[in-house]
């Protein structure tokens, strides 16, 4: 009969072969070999920082919501494991019937035993996508934990920038209205015409309003920063330092099997893993199933009887159950798994394509970004220079003022764009770290 089952059963799920990683990154350069600890975040060197991450896995609800996934995991795996073990039970009842011509009193205890050897490996089968699942649940877990500490150290270097950003505006409104005030005190001599003044005041109230929309930013990565800790925004307070950290530089090779580190990369290997035991469970219902049962127990009318010989009752014997027409079901089954096998398939290499681009953009944004500051340096001490000989000028009366306001927000403009550089840098490394789990 087993032979004859046998010709049901349904091709093996295809290969799944994923995308072969390259031996090393392309835009990979040469830099010093750092050590990376556990606590990748330790990398930016900040205090405030590491507290924050401390606080993190404690509070943050999508976490805990992953933990939560992560324990039903648990809980099914046990369950489809549970139903490869003999199972055993106990039963009591008392029942009064009237039969019309008498009233009867049947008193019962049994004791049940059954078990279903798994002869074509059913039961294996979901049991092994039950551990695959789990598994795929706590890489999902870890790829949200490095999410949510990747997300946290994006906010924190925005917070970071925005107080940098103010800082500079500040320092700008310094330096503007001492212009008005020589602006002004040249009008009052008779030097420079109203037209002057007005461009001072202008330069003035634009900086002002920069500087309160640097301060709305910072205010706003507060905001999200105590959301990700659990946190009411109005409960988080964060000491301004107006100070970006440095950013920690990459190493010189970065191999392609870092990938292999990643969690969702894992999670998704794992949910072709699962698909493919869904393939074996839909095909294994092409054979019968085999169910070994025994009882004994025992039937009385009398409480005091119901332990005597003559009550004890027994059975023993296997059962074979085996569907012969069902619309074609079991195939329909099948075949939903071996697409569905496919799907997780093509989803597990569009994650690796996916990551091996999430890590050559950031290298090449790590090393451009680099080169751009140095760049960006040398315009902003020209401009710096241009601007003290401008201002002379001006105070000796040879140029305009519209001359001082072009050079001032020349010097603004490389500044700004210096800062946002370096804040784009690091958040290309916070990125990478990510992209590589953390670990180079």
């Amino acid at each position: 009969m087993a032979v004859g089952f046998a010709g049901c059963a349904a091709s093996p799920p295809p290969r799944l072969d994923p995308p072969v990683a390259p031996t090393a990154f392309k835009n990979a350069v040469a830099a010093p070999t750092i050590t990376v600890p556990d606590a990748w975040w330790q990398l930016f060197q900040d205090p405030q920082l590491d507290a924050l991450q401390a606080q993190l896995l404690i509070g943050n609800e999508d976490v805990r919501a992953a933990v939560g996934r992560v324990d039903a995991a648990r809980a099914a795996l046990g369950q489809l494991r549970a139903a490869l073990q003999p199972l055993l039970g106990v039963t009591a009842s008392a029942t009064r019937a009237d039969t019309g011509t008498s009233t009867q009193n049947t008193l019962r205890a049994d004791l049940t035993a059954s078990w279903e050897p798994d002869l074509f490996g059913r039961l294996r089968g979901a049991s092994n996508g039950g551990t695959a699942r789990l598994q795929a649940s706590e890489a999902d877990l870890a790829a949200l934990r490095l999410t949510a500490q990747a997300t946290l150290v994006q906010n924190y270097l925005d917070l970071r920038a925005a107080e940098a950003q103010q800082a500079l505006f500040e320092r700008s409104i310094t330096a503007y209205e001492r212009s008005l005030a020589l602006t002004q005190d040249r009008y009052k001599g008779g030097l420079v015409s109203v037209a002057d003044v007005l461009q001072a005041d202008t330069q003035l109230r634009t900086a002002q309003v920069q500087a309160v929309e640097a301060a709305n930013t910072r205010a706003l990565a507060e905001h999200s920063i105590a959301v990700l800790l659990g946190q009411a925004p109005s409960n988080l307070n964060l000491t301004a330092t107006a100070r970006l950290p440095a950013a920690p530089p990459v190493p010189a090779l970065l191999p392609g099997s870092l990938l292999q580190r990643r969690p969702d990369v894992r999670a998704a290997e794992r949910r072709v893993v699962a698909a493919a035991a869904q393939v074996g469970v839909a095909d294994a219902a092409f054979f019968p199933s085999l169910t070994l049962s025994a009882s004994a127990g025992t039937r009385a009318s009398r409480l005091g009887s119901l332990f005597d010989g003559p009550s004890l009752v027994w059975s023993l014997g296997p059962a074979l159950a085996q569907k012969l027409l069902d619309g074609g079901a079991r195939s329909a089954a099948s075949d939903q798994a071996r697409a569905e096998a496919e799907q997780a398939a093509s989803a597990y290499r569009k994650t690796v394509l996916l990551a091996l681009q999430e890590v050559e953009d950031r290298l090449l944004l790590a090393t451009q970004l680099q080169t751009q500051q140095q760049l960006q340096a040398r315009a902003l001490d020209a401009a710096q220079r241009l601007l003290d000989i401008t201002q002379e000028q001006y105070r000796v009366g040879t140029v305009s003022y519209l001359n001082v306001v072009t050079a001032q927000t020349a010097v603004l403009s490389s500044e700004r764009s210096l800062l946002d550089l370096r804040a784009r840098q690091l958040s290309a490394t916070n990125q990478l770290l990510k992209n590589v789990a953390g670990r180079w």
